[in-house]
């Protein structure tokens, strides 16, 4: 059986857990075999994940779950794996599964391979494939343990609706008292979290300041895109540091990343340079981003921006 780690925040699912809900089934339709969802905490409705492939849910509904407490999920995990009979743990490649994945690992005695960004081949091996060198190759690994953990990526795989809302079985686990208390929990609400994004507006020090900045965000309400920016600008506090991008902030591949006014250095294409389509605008036409760009645009970015802000208004309109 496969075991998915299904996410969620403030009672409600994350975008990667549909992800890794589909993933799971997809992987669990090669090997003839079904795919659970362990839900921990607080949340209605976890039967929705049968319309995404969850064959099975399992819900330990305890509030002292609502938050990441390592040891207690994993003794969790454990408890149903073994329960269970699974033979595979996928997790989301985020902030609470890069915490989970080699814990996991080590508690499962299974192999692991973190950042999956494609299905598994397993024909005649289990062999999985992950970007290296900061994007720029792809390496697989073949996993001969019994137990075998996954971290997948975000964007990876598109999830669909495949199925229906199903019964939810609640069940209830022996968890070790948390050694974790939390105090006080501060999130940027309101905004799609940068790693969920499927489109991201990102700026640099080509804005010259953060006065300028009205067009960054008018751009991205148009588009309903997420905005982000480069190091430096954070760094001068022009921009919240939760919208750094980049190899020393946050790692992203939505479908659409633009780039205004950014050169391109090698650490910040690293944490980008996985997006499906890379737009740059950029009065340099010598940047180092165009030689990564899908699309690319020489002129002025305050002549540049607004003229694409009226096209893209323009063609909604429409």
């Amino acid at each position: 059986m496969i075991l998915v780690f299904a996410e969620h925040q403030n009672g409600k699912f994350k975008k990667a857990t549909y992800e890794v809900v589909f993933y799971g089934k997809k992987l669990a339709e090669q090997q003839g075999t079904t795919c659970g969802a362990l839900v921990l905490g607080e949340i209605d409705d976890a039967g929705q994940l049968g319309k995404y492939g969850a064959d099975h849910v399992w819900h330990v509904s305890n509030a002292d779950l609502n938050h990441l407490d390592s040891q207690q999920y994993v003794s969790a995990f454990k408890q149903v794996v073994a329960e269970k009979d699974v033979d595979t743990v996928i997790v989301p490649h985020s902030s609470a599964g890069k915490t989970l994945v080699g814990r996991l690992s080590v508690a499962l005695d299974a192999g692991v391979v973190s950042a999956a960004s494609a299905l598994p081949e397993t024909d005649s091996s289990f062999s999985v494939i992950r970007p290296v060198f900061a994007g720029k190759a792809f390496a697989t690994y073949q996993i001969n343990s019994p137990k075998k953990v996954i971290s997948l990526t975000g964007n990876t795989i598109k999830p669909e609706v495949i199925g229906d809302s199903i019964e939810v079985e609640n069940i209830k686990l022996d968890l070790p008292a948390a050694r974790v208390i939390i105090k006080e929990v501060k999130r940027t609400e309101g905004i799609i979290p940068l790693p969920e994004a499927e489109l991201v507006v990102s700026a640099g020090r080509g804005m010259k300041g953060p006065e300028n900045w009205g067009i960054i965000e008018e751009l991205a309400a148009a588009l309903g895109a997420t905005t982000a920016c480069s190091r430096p600008v954070s760094d001068a506090d022009w921009r919240p540091h939760h919208e750094h991008v980049g190899q020393t902030g946050i790692a992203i591949r939505p479908n659409l990343y633009v780039a205004i006014g950014i050169s391109g250095a090698i650490q910040h294409l690293a944490g980008v340079n996985n997006s499906k389509v890379i737009v740059v605008v950029n009065k340099d036409p010598e940047a180092p981003f165009f030689k990564a760009a899908d699309y690319g645009v020489v002129g002025d970015l305050f002549e540049v921006v607004p003229r694409i802000i009226e096209s893209v208004k323009k063609l909604k309109a429409q």
